[in-house]
């Protein structure tokens, strides 16, 4: 689990989310009860199930952590890994009730997790797994439209949600609201248009909205835009590379690295990303890529000279026995904890800007909440208003074509701004726009506090401060 696992002085990861919930309530004035409320987790449930496999039955255990109730449902992944233990589902599950909060998505903190290789398994026995884990969670109403809804994570994706959301369909034959037990489900299966980018999206946003603050680029020793700017990114799965390949051709940013099981590959002129996840899902590692250079311990990468590096895989790759030699200057979270506290103190020290995971890979829960309310109001988004939308911009193109004839040649709109005004806002465009204002509105709330206090010197703190506190507003609300 932990990639820093052997260094002794090294906290976990359940150690690391602890010591930095310390670090911020001692900067606030909470009572102790409170703050105890906040800090511990409300319930953890093991589940451990048979499931007949290859003539024999094969028994398998689960995690769901509810860690904060303070809003429901509760919202958090559910990954599927042969290394998940309880002390992880329930870090994990406290970062999500931070990272909703923050984000202000109306959720508590869940997470789950089932001890399982995946490729161990062919398809069809996945699917006999997932369901019974999903009935055993189910049945205890640890899936719930709402109670608690789950969503993929690390070795999950559609597949999986879609196989959850139809054992519990099966399990409630009455509830009209089913399809909102889960999130994160294929489009003709209730899920929404853009979640599976959603993480990836929301890295780009988030760096964007970075670029948008000249002292905070200069506090990076950073200048300009993101176009030009050095990436190097570690994992290209899911999130991985869509922050890539989003940044890169939208952007204009450089991806010269990219790390990967097998290892890395490198190219100071930059990597065609979709080229390279080509490869990826070919081969099943990077190795033999011919647009690079391949290197075989990929952690060095971690280390090479770059302007942005985004950690989108494992957790604990940035420790004590690396934090020294990483000189990138920004260093943006796409996955879950993938720098430990220690290793984040070093960095701090060095002057590194580190945008938290908290809020980096916060893209994803986001678009789960507009998939979310999309299932309750059973209608999706752009349905009722986009065709008056476009009605009414037809109005201004109809006057500014009527002015155009009348003015000849000294007046004429641009070839094909009347295409691009004229067409309205599908599910698409809209759950984009809500998450790119999400983002920002989150990250302003972080700088505020990081600019307007001296004794919060990081975006990590800054962001802590802020989900702690609007938690800690929620109980006070609930009479606690």
């Amino acid at each position: 689990m932990n990639a820093s696992t052997g260094h002794a002085q090294e906290p976990s990861f359940r150690e690391s989310v602890d010591l930095m919930f310390n670090r911020a309530v001692a900067m606030m004035d909470l009572p102790p009860g409170l703050e105890e409320k906040i800090r511990v987790c409300n319930a953890t449930y093991t589940v451990r199930f048979g499931v007949r496999l290859r003539g024999q039955i094969q028994t398998f255990t689960g995690y769901r952590s509810v860690h904060s109730e303070h809003m429901e449902p509760v919202k958090g992944g559910i990954r599927y890994a042969s290394a998940v233990d309880q002390d992880e589902v329930e870090a994990l599950a406290a970062l999500m009730t931070y990272k909703c909060a923050l984000v202000e998505a109306p959720f508590g903190g869940s997470k789950g997790g089932l001890c399982i290789n995946p490729r161990d398994y062919e398809e069809h026995e996945l699917e006999l797994i997932t369901r019974r884990f999903a009935y055993e969670l189910a049945k205890r109403d640890l899936i719930h439209p709402s109670q608690n809804v789950p969503a993929p994570d690390m070795g999950t994706g559609e597949r999986e949600m879609a196989w959850m959301a139809d054992q519990y369909a099966r399990m409630n034959t009455t509830d009209i609201n089913a399809k909102a037990c889960v999130t994160g489900k294929p489009l003709n299966a209730g899920g929404i248009a853009g979640r599976v980018e959603a993480t990836g999206r929301g890295v780009q946003y988030a760096l964007q909205e970075f670029f948008r603050h000249p002292e905070d680029i200069k506090m990076a020793g950073l200048t300009g835009k993101l176009d030009g700017k050095r990436v190097i990114v570690q994992g290209l799965g899911n999130v991985g590379y869509h922050a890539a390949k989003f940044l890169s051709e939208e952007d204009g940013s450089i991806i010269t690295g990219i790390i990967e099981r097998d290892g890395g590959i490198f190219n100071d002129d930059g990597l065609d990303v979709d080229a390279v996840h080509k490869w990826l899902g070919e081969n099943g590692g990077v190795k033999g890529f011919s647009g690079g250079t391949y290197v075989e311990n990929g952690a060095e990468l971690l280390e090479k000279d770059c302007d942005i590096l985004i950690p989108a895989a494992l957790e604990g790759v940035i420790n004590l026995s690396n934090a020294e030699r990483v000189t990138a200057p920004l260093i943006i979270e796409a996955a879950n904890g993938p720098v430990t506290a220690g290793a984040d103190e070093v960095l701090r020290n060095k002057g590194t800007v580190i945008i938290p995971d908290m809020y980096a890979n916060a893209g994803g829960v986001t678009v789960s909440y507009f998939e979310w309310v999309k299932n309750l109001s059973h209608i999706r988004f752009g349905r009722m208003q986009r065709r008056q939308e476009e009605s009414r911009h037809q109005l201004v193109i109809d006057e500014l074509e009527r002015l155009d004839d009348a003015m000849g040649d000294r007046w004429s709109m641009t070839p094909d701004f009347k295409q691009k005004y004229l067409r309205g806002a599908g599910e698409l465009e809209l759950v984009r726009s809500g998450l790119d204002d999400t983002m920002r509105i989150a990250y302003q709330s972080m700088r505020e506090v990081w600019h307007s206090r001296d004794d919060v010197t990081d975006l990590r703190m800054a962001a802590y401060l802020v989900a702690i506190g609007k938690v800690a507003a929620s109980y006070r609300a609930k009479g606690l």
